[in-house]
């Protein structure tokens, strides 16, 4: 038995608003252990509807629908449904009854055309709303088959599903096992190498290992299934040690880890402090460190060198060699590294410059070319050289450059090199 969600709005379509009903959604049925292969957004369209429904009803057994639900002419997932079906529409009067409250406890008088919103098909149980006006329904129209109906805002399709919905499925006989996961994050490496050197592990089971890529980092997630966090933990754990000690040095957290908590933790751990200087990147390593509350405690600033004047007049900058190499070069991204070091006092100083692009970029200088500086504990100064590629575009380049810069910084504390 299997679930399919079904999202209605032509608005999700266009981009409009952001489907995030099916994203909740799924991570509530992984842990109730229902399998859940397929997803289907859809407009405000009876006949695409209809065919969604017939699609989904020959594949999945849970049919949980999100949105279409309101009092307006466009909202027709109800009489749809019904339609599809070959179902009568019943009004039921506790849903006018609980509607005209509502309004009337706003100071409103409920519009004649919220009473298509007390309309639910003949035999469906209604599913309350507690918050909105848009009643929802657990309907079984045929052997094999569960409906679910739910608004599509947000708030009130969390508390409609926990209140109503998990306790049905879980009278069911679902619950008794969940899909707990486990993401674990590399940098530096890209998907098909990584695949490559874990490919024994993709083709497993009980846990299963999936590879994902995304802006310079690759992650994969071990997916469990069992009757509890604790088996599942037991089974997941061994193979995360393997895949920790197969990827070394790339693998750099897990979950919910960014290289910026990362670096932050180890850095508090060594009670070691740290500095930046960002020419290409505006900023952008400092925004990452600064998300993180108490940061303060090891990041204690950083300069937006983005003219040479701030390069040479706070960071020490040596003008002669902006002159001779040029403010992208490793000269100058070392010197910026020792400035902000010196500077702020601080035990690491970590520089940027580069060509962002769109423009700007040279034969020898192309669109993407980086140079990262790195000022250390025992006052050596390095420099490293990247070129990410003017495909990559402005953003993506300004990006790959400060999770590199927070890598390389990370790759050091963890080696003692400092």
């Amino acid at each position: 038995m299997s679930a399919e969600i079904i999202c209605v709005g032509t608005e999700l379509l266009l981009g409009d608003i952001l489907n995030s009903n099916a994203q909740y959604l799924a991570k509530q049925l992984a842990q109730l252990g229902i399998p859940h292969y397929f997803q289907t957004t859809v407009g405000d369209n009876p006949e695409r509807l209809k065919k969604v429904i017939e699609i989904a009803a020959s594949r999945a057994q849970i049919l949980i629908f999100t949105g279409g639900l309101g009092p307006t002419p466009d909202d027709l997932t109800g009489e749809t449904i019904a339609d599809f079906f070959g179902a009568t529409l019943v009004e039921k009067p506790e849903i006018i009854d609980d509607i005209t409250q509502k309004f009337a406890a706003r100071g409103r008088v409920m519009t004649p055309s919220n009473r298509k919103q007390a309309l639910i098909p003949e035999g469906a149980e209604i599913l309350p709303n507690q918050t909105g006006t848009a009643p929802g329904i657990i309907w079984q129209p045929r052997p094999g088959i569960t409906i679910f109906t739910f608004p599509g805002v947000p708030s009130e399709m969390y508390r409609m599903w926990e209140e109503t919905a998990v306790p049905f499925l879980k009278s069911q006989g679902w619950g008794k096992e969940i899909i707990y996961s486990r993401m674990l994050r590399f940098f530096g490496v890209g998907e098909s190498a990584l695949a490559e050197k874990v490919a024994s592990y993709l083709n497993s089971t009980n846990p299963t290992v999936a590879p994902y890529a995304g802006k310079g980092e690759v992650r994969l997630r071990i997916s469990a299934k069992a009757t509890s966090p604790t088996q599942a933990e037991e089974l997941i754990v061994p193979v995360e040690k393997k895949l920790q000690e197969i990827a070394g040095l790339d693998y750099y957290g897990a979950d919910n880890d960014t290289l910026a908590t990362v670096v932050g933790r180890l850095l508090h751990t060594a009670g070691q402090t740290l500095s930046v200087a960002e020419s290409c990147t505006g900023g952008t390593i400092g925004q990452m460190l600064t998300e993180i509350s108490g940061s303060s405690e090891y990041f204690w600033g950083g300069v937006i060198s983005y003219d040479n004047s701030v390069k040479v007049g706070l960071l020490g900058v040596n003008p002669q060699d902006l002159e001779k190499f040029g403010a992208v070069s490793a000269t100058v991204a070392e010197q910026m590294a020792l400035g902000v070091k010196t500077r702020l006092k601080t035990t690491w100083g970590l520089s940027v410059t580069g060509i962002a692009g769109p423009t700007g970029g040279t034969d020898t200088k192309p669109v993407g070319l980086v140079y990262i500086g790195l000022a250390t504990p025992n006052g050596k100064v390095e420099s490293f050289e990247y070129t990410f590629g003017a495909s990559r575009g402005r953003s993506l380049i300004r990006h790959y450059s400060a999770c590199t810069a927070l890598d390389l910084l990370r790759r050091k504390l963890l080696m003692g090199n400092g």
